[in-house]
């Protein structure tokens, strides 16, 4: 967020707008994160919109939304599931991150219970555990249902698959007549390490992270497939009760213990917040050790007496706060520096490291971007880490934030062996025998060999068939990799002639690898045909066109509508020709891009090879609408600010497919601004001009109701 003005400099008009972004990209984060089992930022990220959301509605109380993040706990259940609704909330807590933020805490407590400020308050110090939030029922000792915590009202039923979890007795001797047991759901390193392996094996997609694969396994309609997932169950809390656990928490903790629940073995109770923060300080260097993955310490005031009279807030309890970890860091010797080659031909280095653990994930490969970044310098030629260059042999800082790539945070140069020197790019092409070169402006070194690398069509082929491109059931990066090593698949066509070409010895072969059957087999061949017809931006996209991404492929689609009016434009953009400069009008299209673009359709041999992909499918056109029914044909529209549900360029696009001129600039004869976060003079300018502006949401809904 470092590129976000200072609350104490917004407007109550840029505080609106940035209140307004903030609560759309937190519910889709939520969302992302509770609903779908597929986060969409990090941790990190995640509560630092949060932080910013709520200093901002506390400096502009009079601005905060009806749907405001701050009175929101997770997501709507997902579909599929049955509903029931918690006899007590499930609620969130409030984050601490500094120390300083932790004292406070204890000191708002004791001012709020009129206790002494140097009186001792004893309170109990947990791992957060990064999982799903289950709450089991039981009555009269037999577990009756189990609840996800949902939106914290209400959560999906998913007492078939929490039965199936060991960590969970299905009986209670000398429980409460009604106990709602409350904890989290985990899967350990090694279990999720195993899980992953299995799923690789199928030819199925593998999980992000322990958490995503704990939520997803507890969270299948199957309980079979629960059963098959080596899923763990902690117990910390407790929700509806016909008679109290225990006085204090540590002591409710304990008897649930006792009841054959298991618990955290770090749960402590301290007496001042120096302990609490200690014990804090413990943990997280023994953070990587544990087996499992945890994102911070949770405080609890003891006493449970005391917990009543301090009550709750709207989303979260008055007596209880998470202190969160920051981004982990780790230092590990750099073994050497190894160069890969993309599906472009870009030639990226990438450090090989000693492998350390850094939030709870083993990392032994770290990215190095470039020849510039490993010489201490970014794009523009400024230092980066001070200056200081990487080695082979050097001791590196690493992080991670959330699942993103490992990477370089620092160099320790009192560690630097006294005979290292610096890293040769040319000379490390040389010793692998690549031949590559960098162009004058490119900050990345690319392929230039006439002989084709056979890591280059590996990547191009994955390229093809990834998510975003034809989503191929049955073959992912595993089978692309298995099959070009055996001849079967060089190139895009040859995925669809797989079958037509594969005799009895060859198809025997390919039942005969492992994973794989006469079942499996068929499943591939069914999936391949699954997708002979295809949607023209997805075929464009799955081309691996240099600089072409989702966003441009899209442009494209929707500019030409079908394959033949592209391939017919392309065909005949010779430099100077009105085709291309029509070409890099587009908004969104320069003119590098149009040159990646045209190259495919004008060299004889990749044309070629297009034609004869083009022969195996079925091409959709690009869905058109009926400008005359849009309600902005002929008007004049701009967009100003950031975007977040799509970039300028797509939001251009479509605005202009819907039959309205997009402009760059207000002025009397513009008939509607959309305003995204961060909207400046163009706003005021609007505003000044009487103009009807829009918020993205707003502007979203309007094209929508078509």
């Amino acid at each position: 967020m470092a590129q976000d003005p200072p609350v104490s400099d917004l407007t109550d008009d840029q505080a609106a707008l940035e209140l307004q972004r903030l609560a759309l990209v937190l519910s889709q984060a939520n969302q992302a994160y509770h609903r779908d089992d597929s986060p969409s930022i990090d941790d990190a990220s995640y509560d630092q919109l949060k932080r910013r959301n709520a200093q901002i509605e506390q400096r502009f109380p009079h601005l905060k939304r009806s749907d405001s993040p701050s009175d929101q706990v997770g997501a709507k259940p997902k579909e599929g599931f049955g509903k029931i609704r918690h006899r007590q909330p499930m609620l969130s807590l409030a984050n601490a991150f500094e120390v300083q933020e932790v004292e406070d805490f204890v000191a708002r407590l004791k001012k709020f219970l009129n206790l002494a400020p140097q009186s001792h308050m004893r309170m109990t110090a947990e791992p957060k555990i990064d999982g799903l939030s289950l709450s089991i029922r039981y009555e009269k000792g037999q577990l009756i249902h189990a609840v996800t915590r949902g939106d914290g009202e209400t959560g999906e039923e998913v007492t078939a698959n929490a039965l199936t979890i060991a960590d969970i007795p299905k009986t209670l001797s000398g429980a409460p007549d009604v106990l709602e047991v409350r904890g989290e759901v985990y899967m350990t390193h090694a279990d999720f390490a195993a899980l992953n392996a299995t799923q690789e094996q199928a030819g199925q997609k593998p999980f992000s992270n322990p958490r995503n694969a704990a939520a997803g396994s507890l969270r299948q309609l199957d309980a079979q497939v629960t059963k098959a997932r080596p899923l763990l169950f902690f117990a910390y809390a407790w929700g509806d009760l016909s008679e109290p656990l225990a006085p204090s928490q540590s002591e409710a903790v304990a008897r649930l213990q006792a009841l054959g629940f298991s618990t955290n073995p770090l749960f402590i109770t301290c007496d001042t917040p120096e302990e609490l923060v200690s014990h804090y300080g413990a943990v997280e260097l023994a953070r990587s050790d544990l087996g499992y993955d945890i994102d911070g310490m949770v405080y609890k005031v003891d006493d449970l007496a005391l917990q009543a009279r301090l009550g709750f807030r709207a989303t979260t309890p008055r007596w209880a706060i998470a202190h969160k970890f920051p981004a982990e860091l780790a230092w590990t010797e750099l073994l050497g520096i190894d160069i890969q080659v993309g599906r472009t031909g870009a030639l990226s280095p990438v450090a090989r490291l000693n492998p350390v653990t850094v939030g709870g994930v083993v990392v032994s490969n770290a990215t190095l971007h470039n020849e510039d970044y490993i010489a201490g310098r970014d794009s523009k030629g400024d230092s980066i880490r001070g200056g200081k260059d990487i080695r082979v042999g050097d001791w590196v800082q690493i992080y991670r934030a959330g699942d993103v790539i490992p990477k370089i945070a620092d160099v320790d140069l009192s560690r630097r062996p006294v005979d290292s020197a610096p890293f040769d790019f040319a000379e490390k092409l040389k010793q692998e025998g690549i031949e590559g070169k960098r162009a004058p402006g490119d900050a990345v070194w690319r392929y230039c060999g006439d002989e084709p690398l056979a890591d280059l069509a590996i990547e191009a082929l994955k390229h093809f068939v990834s998510r975003q491109a034809f989503d191929i059931e049955g073959l992912g990066a595993k089978q692309i990799e298995q099959f070009y090593h055996r001849g079967w698949i060089r190139t895009p066509v040859d995925i669809f002639t797989l079958k037509s070409r594969f005799g009895p010895g060859q198809l025997q072969q390919l039942c005969n690898l492992d994973g794989w059957g006469e079942k499996s087999a068929q499943k591939l061949f069914d999936g391949i045909d699954a997708k002979r017809s295809i949607e023209l931006h997805r075929l464009i996209f799955a081309l691996g066109i240099r600089h072409v991404g989702e966003g441009a492929a899209k442009l494209l689609a929707n500019r030409f509508v079908t394959w033949e009016a592209l391939s017919e434009a392309m065909q005949s953009a010779a430099p100077g020709s009105a085709a291309a400069a029509a070409l890099v009008e587009i908004e969104g299209v320069g003119e590098v891009m149009a040159q990646s673009v045209v190259e495919p359709f004008q060299d004889p041999e990749r044309f070629a090879a297009l034609q004869l992909l083009l022969a195996q499918l079925q091409v959709s056109p690009a869905p058109q609408i009926d400008s005359s029914t849009s309600p902005v044909a002929g008007k004049t529209v701009v967009f100003t600010g950031t975007l977040t549900q799509m970039t300028r360029a797509e939001a251009k696009a479509r605005a202009e497919t819907l039959g309205a001129k997009v402009s760059g600039s207000v002025s009397a004869k513009t008939d509607i601004l959309v305003a995204g976060a961060g909207a400046g003079s163009k706003a005021k300018k609007a505003t000044q001009l009487g103009i009807e502006t829009l918020d993205e949401e707003g502007w979203i809904a309007l094209i929508e109701g078509l």
